[in-house]
């Protein structure tokens, strides 16, 4: 089994380039360790026998709770616009947010 290339100070620096971070020298080392570790769990994962277990994207069974699209009557436009605080030409009137 191939062993995980240990993480370096410099590694940490190329990411946080890549992702326009900033980082003093405290977090870099603080994120070297850290991500170290996580790799280091990864590589522990790696080494399970996963060849029986089926793949899943979701541990629940999951199905689709809405409910179909059915045509149906709907308010008229006078009524809808009963209740308007505003409305101008069959529609209604908001205030304007945007300059």
């Amino acid at each position: 089994m191939e062993q995980t290339p240990k993480l370096t100070v410099a590694d940490v620096e190329y990411v946080a380039n890549l992702a326009r971070l900033s980082l003093t020298d405290e977090e870099k080392q603080s994120l070297t360790e850290e991500l170290a570790r996580i790799l280091a769990y990864i590589e522990k994962l790696n080494q399970l026998d996963t060849a029986e277990i089926p793949p899943t994207s979701h541990v629940l069974s999951l199905s689709n709770v809405l409910r179909e699209d059915k045509v149906a009557p709907s308010l008229r436009r006078e009524v809808a616009l009963e209740n308007a605080p505003q409305a101008e030409a069959e529609l209604f009137k908001v205030p304007k947010i945007i300059e």
